[in-house]
């Protein structure tokens, strides 16, 4: 590790390090240590930083030059892939399944890591404990009575912060995605972090912003008010089919 990179406070309601201070290379790396409290997490993801690390290695906090951001209203799914939706059975629905959710997650590494999940026990342990607090949300792709898809992520006011998606039938965590950006969209929530892009979300759509651009439409979005609960209700059911149509994305 260089010596310019910091070990966060004991005290899980401490700042984290300015995030202009985090590496060029790798880029993005700020600091580590600590734990992943609820307290620590909610003010990390309200600064524009989140954890990401391997089992073996300390918790490592995160916040890249580069932001992989969805809007809303520019989710892209093909021609093709619309036309298949047409016929599709599938429904969505929210935070009916995290644990399963999440659990799905974790055997899905994300693109270009290699060396195992770095969805550990413990990160699905502290996702978990705040989803019961009404933070973290699951999207759930269901074909009759079978998850074959989702993405969970956090709330921050008005603000989601996607984690990791998986599919275990072709083009489901797309139709997750679309599912919910259709969602936030009637809501008023203009964005989807996604973190860092891959071919995958270049795919669907996303863009690339400057920590700063991020940071900026972070605090414009983080203490609006929102409720703070499960979103079983609130999200309701959408079918796979409705999003056949560019509008409904």
């Amino acid at each position: 590790m260089s010596l310019r990179l910091l070990q966060v406070d004991n005290d899980p309601g401490a700042p984290f390090p300015p995030v202009d201070q985090a590496l060029a290379e790798p880029d993005g790396l700020l600091a580590f240590g600590g734990d992943l409290s609820p307290q620590r997490l909610l003010n990390a993801y309200r600064h524009g930083i989140f954890p990401w690390f391997s089992d073996g290695e300390p918790i490592l906090w995160w916040s890249p030059s580069r932001r992989a951001v969805f809007r809303t209203d520019g989710v892209h799914l093909s021609s093709r892939f619309r036309r298949g939706l047409r016929t599709s059975r599938l429904l969505v629905r929210a935070d009916t399944a995290f644990d399963a959710v999440i659990g799905a997650c974790a055997h899905n590494p994300r693109p270009g890591q290699s060396g195992g999940t770095w969805i550990t026990r413990g990160m699905i342990q502290a996702y978990a404990r705040l989803h019961r607090l009404g933070h973290a949300h699951s999207i759930e792709v269901w074909d009759g009575e079978h998850l074959v898809g989702g993405l969970y992520g956090l709330a921050i006011g008005r603000m989601f912060c996607g984690e990791s998606m998986f599919s275990a039938q072709s083009g489901a965590s797309s139709v997750a995605l679309a599912a919910l950006a259709r969602r936030l969209h009637g809501w008023g929530w203009p964005l989807i972090d996604a973190q860092v892009p891959n071919d995958h979300t270049r795919r669907l759509g996303v863009e690339t912003w400057s920590r700063g651009a991020y940071l900026q439409a972070l605090a414009g979005l983080r203490d609006a008010p929102d409720a703070v609960e499960a979103w079983s209700g609130r999200f309701g059911d959408i079918a796979a089919a409705e999003l056949a149509h560019p509008a409904a994305a």
